[in-house]
């Protein structure tokens, strides 16, 4: 700073007071000089490098310093512990302190910050170390077909339709930061027999078996609308990608496949329908017109529920049982009470939403291993910070309306049995068990069993929500036991 006060002295000054500026010019300049040299970046008119960390190792692992962002980054094997790293080098430009000094011992799980200071002038920078993780958190074949990962054994299972050409096919993979991925991933593939990817990343290096599953005869099946996963609406998409990735053998299928036979049943054992529709699905005349493929299908949907096939139905699919004879010739017998809201404008959560195990249905297999919370006679399902669409398709009960005076009464012209019931004591949950060399059906109409929220508020932190999936695996588990 003193060459350039030198030099705002010797040229400027002299200038500006031969044109009549007061004498208090010079202090006033000099001050604010002084000023430009204090703030808490380096001035354009100081020297780069005054604040500047020139090195800086931690349990000797060299940091990777990145001057714009006044970063330090110092990469670690992906197993080490942070908690007290000591700094084994530490090199600043002439003439700098900071508040933490070589053999200084740090807490590294969380990133530290170096207030270097040269003279008047400090700058703050930001360390932090980076594990090398070599991980594959994500692999789909074609856009569809999600893989199961085991991350221990580094195994990848993925199951396609027969009809897929499996000496081509394209898998799209997600792994860890700042890795190498061989074959890369979007690269087309013959996995007629098993490929190995390899992941590199710095010291860490993982690498997996993918094996690819053709299939013309599914164990289980997702349905839909659409002709692919890919089209259906984010809701439905959700469950479905869920239900690929973590239920053996299952696939989708559309119910124009249904319909044609172009998709063997022989050996599936549960069909699951996710019906979502923004606004809702409100009685039978609505369901009829905004559910028509399904309906197309209900005569192979029936059959395959005579022949001992399971259904599992949630949401507005829920109406469906009336439509294949499962409540004998009464279509009639649809939920009576639903509602729903658009997924743009889902509503927010500002706790956990529930519903009520019905009498002593506590041991019944739906509820087992749920995610505890307050009340034992409570099936917690969201969590603050999630936005539902509050989509019920649920049977109100009373004498005032509705044609079910008691639940007794519903299930006696049902022929259901209830599972789950509203703080109004409305059936949200219920079971058709298996009977006759028919399959058994578990449907869920409550507004709480949600896959999908379009954002998460700040701070939101994912816990009963958990017991969506839960519960799925089980209704699953117990209809194909």
């Amino acid at each position: 700073m003193n060459t350039i006060s030198n030099y705002l002295q010797r040229y400027i000054l002299p200038s500006l007071t031969g044109r009549g500026w007061g004498a208090g010019l010079p202090g006033l300049l000099l001050s604010l000089c002084l000023l430009s040299c204090s703030s808490d970046n380096v001035s354009d008119l100081r020297i780069s490098g005054d604040c500047r960390v020139e090195a800086l190792a931690l349990d000797n692992y060299t940091g990777i310093i990145d001057l714009p962002s006044r970063t330090i980054t110092v990469r670690l094997p992906e197993i080490y512990e942070t908690a007290a790293m000591t700094v084994t080098d530490l090199r600043l430009s002439e003439g700098a302190t900071c508040n933490i000094r070589k053999d200084d011992r740090l807490n590294m799980t969380a990133a530290q910050v170096l207030h270097v200071t040269n003279g008047d002038t400090y700058l703050d920078w930001t360390v932090r170390v980076l594990h090398d993780e070599a991980r594959i958190s994500s692999f789909v074949i074609n856009d569809i077909y999600q893989g199961t990962i085991d991350q221990n054994a580094k195994t990848i299972v993925v199951y396609v339709p027969a009809s897929e050409n499996i000496k081509a096919l394209v898998p799209t993979i997600i792994y860890s930061q700042n890795a190498t991925i061989t074959p890369a991933s979007g690269q087309a593939q013959d996995f007629s027999q098993p490929v190995t990817y390899k992941v590199t990343n710095n010291s860490a290096e993982s690498t997996y078996t993918v094996t690819v599953i053709a299939i013309d005869k599914p164990k289980a099946l997702f349905v839909g609308a659409a002709s692919s996963m890919n089209d259906l609406d984010a809701e439905a998409r959700t469950a479905c990608e869920w239900m690929l990735a973590n239920v053996p053998g299952s696939l989708y299928a559309s119910f124009a496949d249904i319909e044609a036979d172009a998709v063997e049943l022989d050996e599936c054992k549960v069909i699951w329908w996710h019906f979502h529709v923004d606004g809702g699905v409100d009685g039978h005349d609505v369901f009829m017109a905004k559910a028509p493929e399904a309906l197309a299908a209900k005569n192979q949907l029936r059959q395959f529920y005579e022949n001992g096939g399971a259904l599992f139905l949630t949401r507005y699919a829920t109406n469906l049982p009336s439509f294949i004879g499962v409540t004998g010739d009464d279509e009639w017998t649809t939920p009576n009470n639903c509602w729903g809201q658009d997924e743009a404008n889902a509503e927010l959560c500002g706790g956990p939403w529930t519903f009520r195990i019905f009498d002593n249905q506590n041991d019944h297999p739906l509820f087992q291993g749920l995610v505890a919370g307050d009340n034992p006679q409570e099936v917690y399902c969201t969590d603050a910070g999630y936005h539902i669409t509050n989509s019920t398709a649920q049977y109100h009960i009373g004498t005032d309306w509705g044609g079910y005076d008691n639940h007794a009464a519903w299930e006696a012209r049902t022929g259901g049995k209830i599972l789950g019931v509203g703080g109004d004591g409305a059936v949200v949950a219920w079971e058709y068990p298996a009977h006759e060399g028919k399959g058994g059906i578990i449907c869920i109409g409550s507004g709480c069993y949600d896959w999908y929220s379009y954002t998460f508020e700040a701070g939101y932190t994912e816990n009963f929500h958990r017991n969506i999936a839960i519960m799925t695996t089980n209704a699953i588990n117990h209809l194909t036991k």
